[in-house]
């Protein structure tokens, strides 16, 4: 029996944001930017969808029980009010 604690989100965080930058972002990187990316920290697999439920939801039917992180590509952060989108400097 395969037991799994949880991760604090400060953990789950860190490694959605590795996950990114390393794996997924130079593959959707321009081409893709503004659609939303949901990962599953444990395994690396991740899901693109221009609708965040969507991707969440096929993802977990593929990774049933999966920690789940989401970057929107291009962007600092998945939401944003008042004042609009950042998009990241680094991108």
């Amino acid at each position: 029996m395969n037991i799994r604690l949880p991760l604090p989100h400060r953990s789950v965080a860190a490694r959605g944001q590795a996950i990114y930058r390393k794996k997924i972002r130079p593959l959707v990187y321009p081409a893709m930017k503004g659609k939303i990316v949901v990962i599953d920290v444990d395994s690396g697999d991740y899901e693109i969808d221009d609708d965040d439920a969507r991707a969440f939801e096929t993802l977990m039917t593929r990774r049933p029980g999966a920690r789940t992180w989401a970057e929107r590509v291009g962007y600092r952060a998945l939401y944003s009010t008042g004042g609009g989108a950042i998009p990241d400097d680094d991108e």
